[in-house]
């Protein structure tokens, strides 16, 4: 490696640079700034046409405008960035992760025009980029990998004689693969022809390139991955691991650091053998070597490993490594890149204390398949904890909470990027006590606009599996019936309509302080009333919306409209049959609710609300657009129910039988392009048969009958976009 990292380009004088371009969006062009502006580096941001008023425009120096909306034609057009950066004066450029971070050509080019790429020189994310070459490397360095198939025969009959060799279940991935895209498991000879084909396509339409490799796939396979980094001057070093095995779709979840029964041993031997992979390839700057860990029951001082990819960029989770070591990661990228030494580069002298955790908040359906939201975020609250200090050995170190963010009140989750919303990232003296902060942050996160993952992070968290720590990958799609689409009892529906009315009742009046106006619902204040009201509850849970009818008597009458109680009694049926109105037999629940009408009430403060005798807090917000009410539990827990979130909408008496759409419709779940379509007019079709297939958000989604019958209807063909909800084929 000495030879290689000699040639390392670029600045070597140590002069920290005067300005810095980050080319990047969203909360890691955010993070990069908070750090350049500590070390008093002045920032430059580039945005695409949907980002001119994003939060990491509004946090740099300057900014410029690099294109429209689609990443191909703004943030992944490196000459673009360039031009930006040798016309502003910017010394170094900073990729951030995803975009142009893993592309060789790009830091080529910055090499090229003399500015410095923060990050590895470009021979090393040439030779970790391809997976193929990147195993040889390893092999020869003596780091262990997974048995599997990397040639460059990629003939269907030599990549279905590997997959035999190797022996089922396999694993799929795109050669130039990453971010979960274009990879498949496979468990058997009779599905692998599709998949290949399939895989190939998504690598394609990904990444240019449509080679894949074949690897076995662990049963029990934990992901923990070494966070490394080098200089310019010979010194790598590693700032221990990262257990990242809550995953879905090869997409993290949870991140976590220190592993969950890690013996020391074993991080020494993975230790070393990420800083061996790291020299093998004369590496410079941060960088991450993934492992799986073949754990069958708990990690042992022997337990194999594999070396899976490394990863030539800042990660993600870095974070999690900041937390537990105290250091921060981007500073030290910009101390490498121009031409600093590690500041720590004895590795026993790095600190390792503590516990930390991070959890993804994302726009996302966990209900419907985890589909990708996007809107406006209307409201929007981060939690705030206290720092109760704690005196950690030889540190003075307080508990931490951070949100990294790129996103504020009002801003539009767009379907052009990633739809994260933020990082939740957490620290404590031990496992236990990181979960239980978590658990707080997340259960004090409110966001209104958009769907959100945070019952689903919840539901990950309060597991027993995961809180007893070391669960394996298949984590979530063992348990998914149990972290997922389980409705609340039907007592804490009724809790929460009961509460629903209260809250209404009590912000209207606030906002009319006369209480003379007619009430959403058609209460007024001051008199005895009774409405009935159809209700429709949603819950983040992924269990499916309940319909209710709700009979609700105001109690309290009084001519003073201020200061006084609302209360009402609520009777509330569950309905069975949408298109009838009809309820079940069992008896209507009866709720009593009472709560203080107070002229400040305004949506987003807790309101105190008295159920059936026990008092309990919710935060009520109303979505302008829709004019829903969303109920978020406000005590921590002990509230009125178990989920975080309600949402209520009424449903209008006259509601036609469902959607306008017709019977036997097959939507678009979100905007997309039409990537192959397999049904024809005419043609009868079984339900679950595969009819056409999407590609939205970089993925691909299967658009299947909802019955048997025969295609009426085919609105679309390949090539096409399409808007959420357009009807793209219909089967009588």
């Amino acid at each position: 490696g000495g030879a290689r990292r000699a040639m390392a380009s670029g600045r070597t004088d140590g002069q920290m640079f005067d300005k810095l371009l980050v080319a990047n969006r969203g909360e890691i062009a955010c993070r990069v700034m908070r750090t350049a502006r500590r070390l008093g580096v002045r920032t430059v941001a580039v945005y695409s046409d949907a980002d001119a008023l994003a939060q990491h425009v509004a946090h740099a120096d300057e900014s410029f405008h690099i294109g429209p909306a689609a990443a191909a034609e703004s943030y992944l057009v490196g000459d673009r960035i360039a031009e930006v950066a040798l016309s502003c004066g910017a010394q170094a450029i900073h990729p951030g992760y995803g975009f142009l971070s893993e592309n060789a050509g790009f830091a080529k080019l910055c090499d090229q025009k003399g500015l410095e790429f923060v990050g590895p020189p470009t021979s090393a994310i040439v030779s970790m980029g391809s997976k193929s070459e990147s195993k040889n490397i390893m092999e020869a360095a003596n780091v262990p990998c997974t048995p599997g198939y990397h040639g460059e025969d990629q003939s269907l009959d030599r990549l279905v004689d590997e997959a035999k060799r190797i022996g089922f279940p396999v694993m799929l991935k795109a050669v130039l693969g990453g971010g979960g895209k274009g990879m498949r498991v496979v468990e058997a000879e009779s599905e692998l022809k599709a998949n290949i084909e399939a895989c190939q396509r998504e690598a394609l339409a990904s990444f240019g390139d449509s080679r894949i490799l074949i690897e076995k796939f662990l049963r029990k396979p934990r992901h923990i991955e070494l966070q490394v980094f080098a200089d310019k001057h010979g010194n790598t070093v590693h700032l221990y691991e990262r257990d990242c095995s809550v995953q879905r779709r090869h997409q993290k979840v949870l991140e976590e650091s220190p592993a969950p029964g890690m013996p020391a041993e074993l991080r020494k031997r993975m230790g070393d053998a990420a800083v061996a992979a790291a020299k093998a390839v004369g590496y410079v700057g941060a960088g991450t070597v993934e492992f799986m860990v073949d754990a069958s029951d708990q990690m042992t001082v022997d337990s194999p490993f594999y070396f899976m990819e490394m990863n030539t960029r800042l990660q993600v989770e870095h974070p999690v490594t900041e937390m537990v070591t105290g250091m921060d990661l981007v500073e030290w990228q910009l101390r490498v890149a121009c031409g600093q030494e590690l500041p720590i580069s004895n590795q026993d002298d790095i600190p390792f204390f503590g516990h930390s955790l991070e959890a993804r908040v994302y726009a996302e359906s966990p209900g419907a398949g985890f589909l990708p939201g996007s809107g406006r975020i209307q409201f929007l609250r981060e939690p705030e904890l206290e720092p109760e200090q704690y005196i950690y050995p030889g540190t003075d170190y307080e508990r931490e909470l951070r949100i990294e963010t790129g996103v504020r009140e009002n801003d539009l989750i767009s379907i052009h990027y990633d739809p994260m919303i933020s990082k939740v990232v957490v620290h404590g003296p031990n496992r236990k006590s990181a979960l239980r902060q978590m658990e707080q942050a997340l259960s004090e996160y409110r966001v209104v606009g958009v769907p959100t993952n945070i019952e689903f992070l919840l539901s990950c968290l309060r597991h027993e599996a995961f809180a007893k720590g070391g669960v394996d990958t298949s984590f979530i799609g063992k348990y998914e019936h149990e972290l997922l689409a389980n409705a609340p009892p039907a007592a804490e529906d009724a809790k929460a309509a009961a509460i629903g009315v209260a809250a209404r009742a009590v912000l209207a009046a606030a906002a009319n302080a006369q209480g003379t106006f007619s009430m959403p619902f058609g209460f007024r204040v001051g008199q005895p009333y009774q409405q009935k009201l159809v209700l429709d509850l949603v819950t983040d849970d992924g269990s499916d919306a309940r319909r209710v009818n709700v009979v609700a008597t105001q109690r309290a009458h009084s001519n003073s409209p201020i200061s006084q109680e609302i209360a009402f009694d609520v009777d509330v049926s569950f309905v069975v049959d949408e298109e009838t109105g009809a309820t079940g037999a069992a008896e209507p629940l009866h709720v009593a609710v009472r709560a203080k009408v107070d002229e400040d009430a305004a949506a987003g403060e807790p309101l105190s609300v008295v159920v059936d005798g026990v008092p309990c807090k919710v935060t009520p917000v109303l979505e302008k657009r829709t004019g829903d009410l969303f109920l978020f539990d406000a005590s921590a827990g002990g509230g009125a129910f178990s989920r975080l979130l309600y949402r209520i909408s009424a449903v209008s008496q006259s509601h036609a039988a469902d959607a306008a759409s017709g019977p036997g419709a097959s939507l678009a779940p979100m905007p997309g392009k039409i990537v192959k379509v397999m049904a024809e007019e005419g043609q009868h079709v079984e339900k679950d048969e595969p009819l056409i297939i999407m590609e939205a958000m970089k993925m691909e989604h299967v658009i299947k009958a909802g019955k048997a019958g025969t295609v009426a209807e085919v609105n679309v063909s390949v090539g096409d976009q399409v808007d959420d909800s357009k009807v793209l084929c219909r089967v009588e």
